[in-house]
């Protein structure tokens, strides 16, 4: 009896492929057990070196392999059964038995599972290592660098006020007056969403973490006295009074918007000292004010990271 022991040939150790969705990207999964949550990043891009990877929704960080999804870990099971069944169901056929017995084998190996990639909301590229992952949500840390991503998506959104602003003096003036109104509010729930943001990634280096979640960057002056409250930052002392009282006034502009269709109320006039406006009447905004405001969201939002990375 012989047979041609391809089971034997094969490799003790399988390298399985994974390949990369139509954007470049390939899937990955939070190992921790509280977590479990998908993303994915785009093999090439970012570190070269790296070794771990950590997640960008709960900043859990080890190695790389640990990061398989369950449908990729599923679909290299399917290759290496597919492959040893395969090459067990070759060799029982090939065998030649004596004495005039004939064996006849039946059967197939198993097939490859199939996956794909999944659609998520956010595609990103890290500021600071240029890695391009994607995410459910908006803000995350980056999987190789660990840098979180929160000014990139809030440099994002500013540059689409700039085009707002830019498209206004184009067009009629009752469309350019919307735009540069539009861009105003924007910008404002563009930095709200941020400084949200950045206080959760913080939160244990506050003075009590259970009211950080709490704190609105809609008002400029509450956000101010909160953040020196729970972090030591004093705005008006790193940008100027100035800034932050404009920023205040932008920003209670942003509220009529939203809340009395840009009608002036007393507490509007209370809150700015505004002696350009009168009560009862539609407030102004103007593209060079909303400009001055995005430098200055911009400007305190740099501020204010590296102030919160330096803290112990």
């Amino acid at each position: 009896m012989s047979r041609t022991r391809k089971l034997l040939s094969l490799p003790k150790t399988f390298k399985i492929s994974l390949r990369t969705d139509g954007d470049g990207y390939i899937g990955r999964e939070c190992p921790q057990e509280a977590c479990k949550r998908y993303f994915k990043v785009a093999p090439g891009t970012g570190l070269t070196d790296v070794t771990t990877c950590r997640c960008p929704y709960c900043g859990h960080e080890a190695p790389s392999k640990a990061f398989f999804t369950r449908a990729q870990i599923e679909y290299a099971h399917s290759v290496v059964k597919n492959q040893v069944v395969g090459a067990f169901l070759d060799d029982m056929r090939s065998m030649k038995v004596g004495g005039g017995l004939s064996m006849r084998v039946r059967g197939q190996a198993p097939p490859v599972r199939g996956y794909s990639e999944r659609d998520l909301e956010t595609e990103t590229v890290c500021h600071a290592c240029t890695l391009r992952f994607a995410i459910y949500g908006v803000f995350g840390f980056c999987p190789d660098c660990g840098a979180h991503n929160n000014l990139g998506i809030l440099d994002a959104n500013l540059r689409m006020v700039a085009k707002m602003l830019s498209l206004a003096a184009t067009v009629e003036a009752d469309i350019g007056k919307s735009l540069v109104e539009n861009a105003l509010e924007d910008c404002v729930s563009a930095f709200d969403g941020w400084g949200r943001a950045v206080c959760a990634v913080f939160a244990a280096k506050a003075v009590n973490p259970d009211k950080v979640s709490k704190i609105s960057f809609q008002n400029a002056k509450r956000a101010h006295e909160a953040l020196k409250v729970q972090f030591g930052f004093d705005a008006e002392a790193v940008l100027g009074v100035d800034t932050i009282s404009a920023l205040h006034g932008a920003f209670q502009k942003r509220h009529l918007l939203a809340h009395r269709m840009g009608v002036v109320d007393a507490d509007y006039l209370l809150q700015t000292n505004d002696a350009t406006s009168q009560e009862g009447r539609r407030i102004r905004v103007g593209g060079p004010e909303v400009e001055k405001m995005a430098a200055g969201v911009r400007a305190w939002t740099e501020a204010l990271n590296a102030h919160l990375a330096s803290l112990s």
